[in-house]
């Protein structure tokens, strides 16, 4: 399977939502920049992107059923909309399981036990800092509580607390 199927899939999901399709390419281009950089395998790889685009595809779900968009509201709605994407795309079932339980966890900053999770977080709080206009005191937070990766520390120093 190609990324581009995934991202057409979702960008026709998200449709005349400008600003839902910018942030998950923003998430995906950092995610696979940090992957790269941690030099993930093929099969990682392609998880890692796929989870990326399709982190917050339960966003709009979340705003019907409960008025709001927070995280833990996301992580429940996204995976069966997910689910049925991937399904669609003919995504196998190890791929369907990894990143259904990435999107359903990728709120949860405590217990990460894999790459690929850490990766996906690092990526989203590179995007949200921005998007959110977060001070400096709260950026020093996140880098000693979330990121791990070298080269998600790297893009954070360089983008947040040079």
């Amino acid at each position: 399977m190609k990324i581009s199927d995934f991202i057409s899939a979702a960008i026709a999901y998200d449709e005349g939502d400008a600003r839902r399709i910018q942030h998950f390419m923003k998430v995906y281009a950092f995610a696979k920049a940090i992957a790269e950089g941690e030099n993930v395998d093929s099969r990682t790889m392609e998880i890692i992107e796929a989870a990326a685009v399709l982190h917050d595809i339960g966003i709009h779900e979340c705003e019907c059923k409960y008025g709001s968009c927070s995280g833990k509201y996301q992580e429940k709605e996204g995976v069966p909309v997910a689910g049925k994407i991937l399904a669609k795309l003919g995504a196998d079932s190890v791929l369907v399981e990894r990143v259904c339980f990435l999107i359903a966890h990728h709120h949860t900053f405590k217990g990460i036990d894999s790459l690929d999770w850490q990766i996906l977080v690092e990526a989203d709080f590179l995007v949200n800092i921005y998007e959110e206009g977060l001070r400096r005191e709260a950026v020093e937070s996140i880098r000693r509580k979330v990121f791990i990766t070298k080269t998600g520390l790297q893009m954070l120093d360089n983008m947040y607390l040079k």
